[in-house]
């Protein structure tokens, strides 16, 4: 029986840090997610972290909560929305926190919202003998931990759970290319497999006369752990391209939070 995308509710909690809307079972945790980091305690530090500044009565201790090291008021003024882990409101973080949170807050203002609207691509599954293509719609979960597919034809796909990629790649092709590409029959951009990934800064939908015509994913199933093969390519003819290459850029950068985010639980 295929994993049930959507399941689990969400609850309230406190730290220390300031209120969390988290999962309620931690295996339904978005695998964006961060871990939410210890302080530093109070003891260990006599003065700022980043300036060196001495606290007193005066200059006074604040955690960034997205570090958790102690800094003096003027090095941990910025509020900052922090999603990836799952505050309520803007909380205080140093400024390298602060400018690496803005940056990915573009990642849930813009291509979370396009992987959670979906794109067209044709769908086949290369392991597959007779291995169709069909089109279909593909999106994110409401719960950030599966990729969906709508199909009208009578061969319905499982969901993939993200936790469960083990390998994925862009396809790509020449601009004056019609026809769909492969792993195996045209240049390849790797964002994976984990734990390799390659900077986001190499990696656009569309580079030189290289442009993305799809997306190769590898994952496990998770009852009977067989690796399992799809491809998700551009048709030529679908109705909006472009909304299909901004999702396989989305795509991009959600492996890396997820890689991130893998790595922030020691996993």
């Amino acid at each position: 029986m295929a994993t049930n995308p959507n399941q689990g509710g969400k609850k309230l909690v406190r730290s220390k840090s300031g209120l969390r809307m988290v999962a309620a079972n931690s295996a339904f945790r978005s695998p964006f997610e961060l871990e939410e980091p210890p302080w530093v305690p109070d003891s260990e530090c006599s003065q700022c972290m980043s300036c060196k500044a001495k606290f007193d009565f005066v200059k006074r201790k604040h955690h960034c909560r997205r570090c958790g090291k102690c800094y003096c008021d003027k090095c941990c003024q910025h509020k900052v929305a922090l999603p990836r882990l799952c505050f309520l409101d803007p909380v205080r973080l140093c400024y390298d926190c602060a400018v690496i949170t803005q940056k990915e807050n573009e990642f849930y203002d813009k291509q979370l919202k396009v992987l959670l609207h979906g794109a067209a691509f044709q769908l086949s599954c290369p392991d597959d003998m007779e291995n169709l293509s069909e089109p279909c719609l593909c999106k994110l979960s409401t719960d950030h931990r599966f990729l969906m597919f709508e199909s009208a034809g009578h061969a319905k796909h499982s969901p993939v759970e993200l936790e469960q990629v083990v390998a994925i790649q862009i396809l790509t092709a020449g601009e004056d290319s019609q026809g769909p590409s492969s792993p195996l029959s045209s240049p390849c951009s790797p964002i994976a497999p984990f734990p390799v990934i390659t900077s986001p800064d190499n990696l656009s939908p569309t580079e030189g006369n290289i442009v993305a015509n799809g997306l190769s994913i590898k994952h496990k199933e998770r009852e009977s752990g067989e690796i399992r093969h799809l491809q998700l390519i551009i048709s030529a003819t679908t109705d909006n391209r472009k909304q299909s290459l901004a999702f396989v850029g989305a795509v991009q950068k959600g492996v890396k939070f997820m890689y991130e985010a893998k790595e922030s639980r020691g996993l």
